[in-house]
């Protein structure tokens, strides 16, 4: 009876909506940057800016990234795919280096850096639509090749939630509980 009565209520549910409540590529796409930025911005944050340049030494971690090298990688390639999605060249590019500009080395400039790069992924998502998401652009990763949008799109998300995995971990072997588990 009761999916009867939710089934019943459906068509006016619909007929409330207007085209601007419509979902829409460029719409899904920000909400789940959005959803990101909110955990990814307040765990960089979440470190104490002497602890910036950690990164674990027990056991096989030989030459992995500092926390502050995490953000700085985890934010050049929200730029550098994001760059591809609007067919521009990578505001953020100083070299050949995915870790970010070399220059900013501490935690404030580190902080601004990763949420300049959200605002930038921010606006290359909006250029999204179901007519554009198969059309294919160039590679961020191979200047040769093409990606298609939905591809490079779906990079923003997988690529930075495994660099946040990666984070959290350092906040933790720091004794600090990551803001997405208070």
């Amino acid at each position: 009876m009761t999916l009867l009565r939710l089934l019943s209520a459906l068509p006016f549910c619909v007929a409330g909506l207007t085209a601007a409540d419509s979902p829409s590529a460029a719409k899904i796409f920000d909400a789940r940057i959005g959803e990101m930025e909110k955990e990814f911005i307040p765990l960089v944050e979440a470190m104490p800016a002497e602890k910036f340049n950690f990164a674990p030494r027990d056991g096989a971690f030989k030459g992995v990234r500092t926390f502050g090298s995490e953000a700085k990688h985890a934010a050049f390639v929200l730029y550098e795919i994001s760059s591809a999605l609007l067919g521009e060249k990578n505001p953020s590019a100083t070299g050949p280096n995915e870790n970010g500009p070399e220059s900013l080395e501490n935690k404030a400039e580190i902080v601004k850096y990763v949420k300049e790069a959200f605002a930038y992924t921010h606006k290359a998502v909006a250029t999204l639509t179901a007519e554009n998401l198969m059309q294919e652009t160039t590679d961020p990763f191979n200047p040769k090749g093409k990606r298609t949008r939905v591809d490079s799109a779906s990079i923003l998300l997988w690529h930075t939630y495994d660099h946040y995995g990666q984070m959290v971990e350092y906040l933790r072997m720091n004794n600090l509980v990551p803001p997405a588990s208070r």
